[in-house]
């Protein structure tokens, strides 16, 4: 009786370290998404890359550098790439209304396309590391507040009343609120998605103008 040849062990594919590091990315983006940045842990990470941790070190040096590389730099990214879509506007075929209307209907949409990641960002900085610099390290944001400034303070011939740096902020937050937590904020039912979204709008535009207020409206 002639016995079986053995077969030979299957050779694993040896991976370039740029795809390495894509899964390593990939699996800290899903782990950060789902269990926030103190819940998530290398080890997972490194088991959803199909990776040991000693590989996921030899990439990144902690789990804080594993954060910012799989969050923050994609943030930004995303960010100029906002920054850039929005200055391809023909601005001087529009009124400034019209202008801020598009700006803010692009914020949404963007901010829809990245739930997951703001999220992991607002969760991380709630109740994560302490020594992250969170929104404060997206550069391409800041660019977004500096030209929303400008925007805003095309409204006014002299000085705003409040200062538009502020507003900006403020009518960003909430923007974010409102598309972030939406199914929480607007029971279902309650309006369509192009009705909130429209409120969004002239809640943004209007509601955060913040010119004097008219005459007689003062508490006596």
């Amino acid at each position: 009786m002639t016995s079986k040849p053995k077969k030979e062990p299957a050779k694993r594919t040896r991976r370039a370290p740029g795809e390495i590091r894509k899964l390593f990315l990939d699996a800290a983006a899903h782990e950060f998404e789902t269990y926030g940045y103190r819940g998530a842990t290398t080890a997972a990470i490194a088991q959803r890359a199909g990776a040991t941790e000693a590989q996921l070190f030899r990439y990144f040096q902690s789990k804080n550098d594993l954060f910012r590389a799989a969050i923050f730099e994609p943030l930004n990214t995303h960010f100029c790439d906002f920054m850039a879509s929005t200055l391809d506007v023909d601005d001087n075929a529009k009124s400034l209304r019209e202008r801020e209307q598009a700006y803010i209907t692009e914020l949404q949409r963007f901010m829809r396309e990245h739930s997951r990641h703001l999220m992991s960002l607002i969760v991380a900085e709630t109740h994560g590391a302490r020594d992250l610099d969170g929104f404060s390290a997206i550069p391409g944001l800041e660019e977004y507040f500096a030209r929303g400034a400008a925007m805003m303070r095309s409204r006014y011939q002299g000085e705003p009343p409040i200062a538009p740096e502020l507003l900006v902020r403020v009518s960003f937050a909430a923007v974010m609120a409102n598309v972030l937590f939406k199914d929480w904020l607007f029971p279902e039912g309650m309006a369509s998605d192009a009705a909130i979204a429209s409120a969004i709008i002239d809640f943004t535009i209007d509601g955060l103008s913040s010119g004097p207020p008219p005459p007689g409206d003062g508490i006596e």
